[in-house]
This record gives C-alpha cells, sequence and structure tokens, in this order.
C-alpha cells in the first residue's frame, strides 16, 4: 500500500513539473521549440532555415558561422530579415523608389552577385 502511495505521489509530482512539449508558444501562436518564429511580412509563423533566401556571416566569432534569412513583401518594397544580433525580433528594412536597397537604422540589404544579397551594418559588411 505504501509503495502504491509512494508511486503515485512520484508519477503526480512529475505531471506538475514536466514541461509540455510544444509548450513554448509566443504571442503570436509560434512554437520555438519547434524551429517556429512570426514573419511580420507574411503575418504567419515560419521556420527561418527553411527560407529560400540565405545568408551566411561573413566574419564569425567563434568556431560556428551563423546564418541569417531574408523574406520579402509581395511587392518587393519591404524585406525582414532574421539575424540572431537582435534578440528574435526580425528587421523589416524598407525599399526606396525603384532602387534595389533595402535600408532601416544602418543595416542595408543589397543583391550581390547572380542571385545572392549582402547585408551590411554601418558600411560593413556582415552576411552574404
Amino acid at each position: 500500500m505504501k509503495k502504491t502511495i509512494m508511486l503515485s505521489a512520484m508519477f503526480v509530482g512529475s505531471l506538475m513539473f514536466a514541461q509540455t512539449v510544444g509548450g513554448d508558444k509566443d504571442a503570436h501562436g509560434c512554437i520555438g521549440s519547434a524551429g517556429y518564429t512570426y514573419s511580420q511580412i507574411r503575418k504567419d509563423c515560419v521556420r527561418v532555415f527553411e527560407q529560400k533566401i540565405k545568408l551566411t556571416e561573413v566574419a564569425s566569432k567563434g568556431s560556428s558561422t551563423s546564418m541569417a534569412a531574408v523574406i520579402f513583401s509581395k511587392d518587393m518594397k519591404k524585406a525582414e530579415v532574421f539575424i540572431p544580433d537582435t534578440d528574435g525580433e526580425s528587421l523589416i528594412l524598407t525599399r526606396l523608389g525603384k532602387g534595389k536597397t533595402w535600408k532601416k537604422d544602418g543595416y542595408v540589404l543589397v543583391p550581390f552577385q547572380k542571385n545572392g544579397f549582402q547585408l551590411k551594418k554601418d558600411n560593413v559588411v556582415i552576411y552574404q
């Protein structure tokens, strides 16, 4: 009888302290543990690592290299950039006129080579 009560108490206790898988939804309902983050342009949860446009860090600060991803609005006037340096928040860069440059707060996204892009911060290339 004591064994049954003790096992029952341990089971109930473990249920109370167990973290539910997928229980880490953000304010938009995106599940971070499943790799999802909110895209302001798509107004939906996305997986950054599954996006078509990926940029690699130019000067890595350690043994690993980080990645950035870019999502464009349908009209190509805005570019949403996901980089690790922004505490989980994406950057929304805006294209001025008909040019091929998107800017905001020292960040600039420009075409690079045939089908790529470069992201600059204060005129220094940080991702391409």
